[in-house]
């Protein structure tokens, strides 16, 4: 049974596909990019060595190019916070004052407890604070 070197080429091409698809690794598909380029060169007549650089260059070039803008993307993302930490920094409406010792507020339309940052400082009702830390079940207001 003789097989042509471009049908190698793409089963090697599949057979570096699925450890992509397994482990998420970007490096195997470039690689397997790299053996269907080979197997163009293969189709069009190319030898052995042809092939190979071919394999190789557009490999190399593809890790080289590729996995630098991909990882300027990964580190540009925007980190999406969630639970507590969504809550800090958001501005809350007293609801009742808001002192050292307790109080009120209305934050992301649900109704919590507070107490101010500094205890010397109190909001009155209908002010507008800004939430420094969730304590427990406690916004910390200034």
């Amino acid at each position: 049974m003789n097989i042509d070197a471009w049908v190698w080429w793409l089963i090697g091409a599949v057979g570096l596909g699925i450890p992509l698809v397994l482990t998420a690794l970007p490096e195997f598909g470039m690689f397997a990019v790299g053996a269907v380029a080979a197997a163009v060169t293969a189709a069009l007549g190319g030898g052995v060595v042809a092939q190979v650089l071919v394999f190789v260059i557009v490999s190399v070039a593809l890790i080289a190019v590729v996995r630098p803008i991909a990882n300027r993307h990964r580190d540009q993302r925007p980190q999406h916070r969630s639970g507590i930490e969504a809550l800090k920094g958001r501005s809350a409406v007293v609801l009742e004052r808001v002192d050292g010792s307790g109080g009120r507020i209305k934050l992301a339309g649900e109704v919590w407890s507070a107490r101010a940052l500094d205890a010397d400082s109190s909001f009155e009702p209908g002010q507008s604070v800004d939430v420094v830390e969730i304590d427990g079940a406690t916004a910390v207001v200034m």
